[in-house]
């Protein structure tokens, strides 16, 4: 290998490995309170659809500011506002912590939801302009590998320290390592430097209408509308797979709480295929569909409540295999439809459809709980996965003719 070539490899790598530690905690904070709903339930004496409410003010800030978070990311670069994020959620686990009572849990979630906006934004934004383009397929199968090693880590982070010392000692822990990985981020100026690129386009009225124009394209409003059911599904299995098994499957928590483990496990080493897949082929829509049959399926057979312990783990397991195979092709699909001068923006927009998601879904599965059917929980997230289907079939059919001549580059 050359000194050149290396020297490129290094400098991704590192990129690759800030942004990802960058994103691996906010997963990790999508996840620090969720596995605490039973202790945090037994305090206030609130029921799991208004936990499911507090998330979902997170996500619903999260989604508003989503968008916002790329304009920013386009004017005033990644780095700062992904530091900016960074303290926020920090601050919302805080608050979490030292909450006086259940409504101002809601307030802690706002101020980590505006936290949560900005990583995907940003992130992209950084991994697209730094890194290599015959890299990126690694790039985005990194992202999403330590994402999903965030959402693991959580639960393993806080339900000990919660044992010995409380639930709001173990939130508030979190948002202190948080802080320590804000002071250790903002020293790397590896960071700095990734905006949009001067564009020809108009400024003012005319460029705002420019912009409305691109975002409401048919193949970005396609992108939008699937994320918004890809997290529907991903926020309900999250937030309440483990109490919908312990119920459906009459199982403890603990073989529960391992159906989950085995799901976010299996995730991340999905996308860790998917994003050897995604660097080999050109055909990331059939991935992507791909990606949604399969899980859906295992799905359905989970909510049948007729699999044995270990074989329930191990389809658990397998559901989340298929599900983080796509990863790395969705990422890149949405590469393809975003021009350059304005990719923070179309990756905020797009992703906050994950935010959309993350409303809805607590909602819907929360209901399910307590009205007493487990199953739908996840009969509901594979009739979702299996309507995303034409929203991934209509960004591949239609992207081309409307966005190709401005994404080149």
């Amino acid at each position: 290998m050359s000194t050149t070539a290396a020297a490129s490899l290094k400098a991704d790598a590192k990129i690759i490995g800030l942004v990802g530690l960058a994103h691996g905690l906010s997963h990790f904070f999508q996840l620090v309170l969720p596995p605490l709903f039973p202790m945090v339930r037994d305090e206030f004496g609130v029921s799991y659809a208004a936990l499911g409410a507090v998330m979902a003010v997170f996500y619903t800030v999260s989604g508003i500011a989503q968008t916002a978070a790329g304009f920013f990311v386009d004017r005033f670069g990644a780095r700062r506002i992904l530091l900016a994020g960074l303290v926020l959620v920090a601050a919302g686990a805080m608050l979490t912590g030292l909450a006086p009572s259940f409504p101002w849990l809601f307030l802690a979630a706002a101020v980590g939801g505006l936290g949560n906006s900005v990583f995907h934004p940003a992130d992209f934004a950084l991994l697209n302009a730094k890194v290599t383009p015959s890299r990126l397929g690694h790039a985005f199968g990194v992202h999403g590998i330590v994402g999903n090693v965030g959402w693991v880590l959580a639960p393993v982070f806080v339900f000990p320290i919660a044992q010995a010392y409380g639930w709001r000692m173990a939130v508030i822990a979190a948002g202190a390592l948080g802080l320590v990985a804000f002071a250790l981020l903002a020293t790397q100026r590896e960071l700095g430097g990734a905006r949009a690129r001067p564009h020809a386009a108009a400024t003012g009225a005319v460029g705002l209408r420019a912009d409305v124009a691109l975002l409401t394209s048919w193949p970005i409003m396609m992108c939008f509308a699937f994320f918004s059911l890809y997290a529907i599904t991903l926020v309900g299995f999250q937030t309440f797979a483990t109490t919908a098994l312990a119920q459906l499957y009459d199982v403890p928590l603990l073989v529960a709480t391992t159906g989950l483990t085995g799901f976010l496990l299996g995730g991340a080493a999905g996308i860790l295929f998917g994003g050897f897949v995604a660097a080999r082929t050109a055909r990331h829509t059939a991935v992507a569909v791909i990606g949604m049959v399969v899980p859906a399926l295992l799905a359905l057979v989970i909510a049948t409540g007729a699999l044995p312990t270990a074989s329930l783990i191990a389809v658990m397991t397998a559901a989340g295999f298929g599900f983080g195979t796509m990863g790395p092709s969705r990422d890149i699909i949405v590469r393809k439809i975003a021009p350059e001068h304005a990719r923070g923006k179309v990756y905020g927009f797009v992703y906050s459809g994950l935010d959309v998601g993350g409303l809805v879904g607590p909602l819907v599965f929360g209901w399910f709980l307590d009205n007493g059917r487990p199953a739908w929980v996840f009969t509901g997230a594979a009739v979702i996965m299996l309507l995303a289907i034409p929203t991934v079939l209509g960004v591949g059919r239609r992207a081309a003719r409307r966005l190709a001549p401005q994404s080149l580059g």
